[in-house]
């Protein structure tokens, strides 16, 4: 019996109330999706809308300029497995007993230069040499540890050097994947934090680096990434604009290398902020790891 009311009876009115629920169902889960989508709002890889690295809420700091792809949340144990890396430790804890030695002039394709260097160290007297070391065994332990073979250039066995060409040639006759000279710098007190020194396209003498200049570039930029990642540092403040990167044509170990090769000052010895982070074995584990993660960045890309 109607009693002229419009509703509908009860089973069309469900029928009716589950269409509407569906839709608006469908209607949110589209929404949701273009939110997610690139471009369309936030996502878990912390991209912006731009697709460049969004700024860490706890801290930007800066190594987006320097075009690093983004962190990745590890490799799998054994990664590297069949891979060769060469570490690089710079100069020589007993370089200081053999000035004449390292002192002689050797060719660097566009100049003649140094054997090698002392290098610099602490106002306390903590040498580059014995941090480079140091930082590279570390980072040897960690390579080993994911079935890379490591090379060090010296490993505290030998009385001065090795020359910087034949650092170079070490890398190349093990015809390393990639290679790393570890050195912490000697600049001026309030100049602080790291940079990548990245070879220049230099072909002059027995130096031609222009099969390394891509591929180092894309090892020096994830180690920058990793770098900033593991030890907490910003990018130099005085080298490189700020984006933790430096092209130079002046490094006979850039400049001989037949593999993709890059230096890293880990950060400045003279500056008392600096150096208290670089005398501290736990920071300098850290490094160790930085650097690892930013090599095997490179290796598994």
């Amino acid at each position: 019996m109607s009693n002229g009311s419009t509703f509908p009876p009860p089973r069309r009115l469900r029928r009716t109330l589950l269409i509407a629920l569906a839709a608006v169902v469908a209607l949110g889960a589209a929404g949701w999706l273009v939110w997610r989508a690139p471009g369309g709002g936030p996502s878990r890889t912390g991209t912006s809308a731009a697709g460049s690295p969004a700024p860490d809420p706890k801290g930007d700091t800066g190594v987006p300029s320097t075009g690093a792809p983004s962190v990745r949340p590890g490799n799998p144990h054994g990664s590297l497995k069949g891979r060769t890396v060469l570490l690089d430790p710079g100069h020589n804890p007993t370089n200081h007993d053999h000035t004449r030695q390292i002192a002689r002039l050797v060719d660097i394709g566009n100049d003649r230069k140094e054997c090698d260097t002392t290098g610099t160290s602490t106002d306390d007297g903590y040498a580059e040499a014995s941090f480079s070391l140091d930082v590279a065994r570390r980072a040897r332990t960690l390579l080993q540890a994911e079935g890379a073979k490591v090379v060090l250039t010296q490993d505290g066995d030998r009385p001065y050097g090795p020359c910087v060409d034949e650092r170079a040639a070490i890398g190349n006759s093990a015809h390393a994947d990639a290679a790393v000279s570890v050195h912490a710098d000697g600049s001026d007190v309030g100049h602080r934090g790291f940079h990548v020194i990245l070879p220049d396209r230099v072909r002059a003498g027995a130096a031609d680096t222009s099969a390394i200049v891509g591929p180092s570039r894309d090892l020096g930029e994830r180690l920058a990434g990793r770098f900033v990642a593991a030890t907490g540092s910003a990018p130099s403040n005085y080298v490189g604009h700020g984006t933790g990167l430096d092209v130079r044509s002046d490094l006979g170990g850039l400049n001989l290398s037949t593999v993709p090769k890059v230096f890293i000052e880990c950060g400045n010895m003279r500056d008392p902020k600096d150096a208290a982070e670089l005398t501290d074995a736990q920071w300098r584990q850290k490094a160790a790891r930085g650097i690892t993660e930013g090599i095997t960045d490179f290796l598994t890309r």
